[in-house]
């Protein structure tokens, strides 16, 4: 990829943002975000909903413009630059904004002129987007006739009709079937292994664990922890968990044991999950140990349960 340098010849981030802030009226989205994101990884924003991950989104494609702070883009500046950044990113948007009455060839060609793509090279574009999202035996299908996850595999095939630097994708299996969303992953996965650098929002934390380079977890618009899966989950949920079963008596009794040595847990569906189970002394309550996962260490850092 040829990216921008600066004055040592070290390559930008794909993406920057310094004290970012969007307020809706009374409503902070985004309250002093900074994140950056080097080239050429796949980095998860993961929050739930209500998080700011889309509207975060949709600041980095100036469909909103921020209140305060600062946005690059490939090193442009936003929203100043935005649409030069726009021509070198793809972008695959949370909600179907696909014209029904018209095929999957039909919509690729046309962006295939929207992003700028010689005419000389945009039948083998078109094709080549086909292969991608997999859909060259529907390729002269409408787009009313698709199911849902071939609508959402032709919205990745369109984002990608120009050969982008940089991928956005907000919330790109939201409402898939798994099956459906395990072929998007392979389709992400084999983004980032092509060098194409990947932002992703989600509120799935198998997904961010399977396919991000980098996790940063948001919450009340902000960045609350960030690092690999495995260093958000040792720093912040250990190494093991303790999960107790039982009866609300039991769990009542667990949940005291738990409070009067401070130790960190949260409820897990029918059970109570005691975190860094690796440090617990003998007044432990009975339990079955696991490792811990990401899932954990997100409850441990917002205090919120999603999907």
């Amino acid at each position: 990829m040829d990216w921008k340098t600066d004055a040592a010849g070290t390559a930008t981030a794909a993406i920057s943002l310094r004290g970012v802030v969007k307020r809706y009226g009374p409503i902070v989205a985004v309250n002093g975000l900074d994140l950056e994101v080097p080239p050429g990884i796949c980095f998860g924003l993961l929050g739930p909903n209500g998080a700011g991950k889309s509207t975060t989104m949709r600041m980095l494609t100036a469909q909103a413009l921020a209140d305060e702070g600062t946005i690059r883009v490939l090193g442009y500046e936003l929203p100043r630059e935005s649409k030069q950044s726009r021509l070198e990113m793809g972008v695959v948007p949370q909600l179907d904004n696909l014209d029904v009455e018209l095929t999957c060839r039909q919509i690729l060609t046309v962006f295939a002129r929207l992003y700028r793509v010689p005419r000389a090279e945009r039948t083998l574009a078109v094709e080549r987007a086909l292969q991608l999202a997999n859909l060259l035996p529907r390729a002269d299908t409408i787009v009313r006739e698709l199911s849902g996850g071939m609508r959402r595999r032709l919205l990745v095939g369109r984002g990608l009709i120009h050969k982008p630097r940089l991928v956005l994708l907000d919330e790109p299996t939201v409402g898939l079937d798994p099956q459906v969303r395990q072929e998007l992953w392979s389709l992400i996965d084999g983004l980032r292994a092509s060098g194409v650098t990947v932002l992703m929002s989600t509120h799935y934390i198998e997904e961010a664990e399977r396919l991000a380079d980098v996790v940063a977890v948001m919450s009340q618009g902000k960045i609350v922890a960030q690092g690999t899966p495995p260093e958000l989950v040792l720093a912040h949920a250990g190494e093991q968990v303790l999960e107790v079963y039982g009866p609300p008596a039991q769990l009542a009794e667990a949940s005291e044991i738990v409070a009067r040595n401070g130790w960190q847990s949260r409820r897990s569906g029918p059970a109570l999950a005691i975190m860094r189970a690796e440090t617990l002394d003998g007044e432990a309550p009975q339990g079955v140990r696991r490792p811990a996962n990401l899932e954990d260490a997100f409850v441990a850092l917002t205090g919120e349960e999603i999907e």
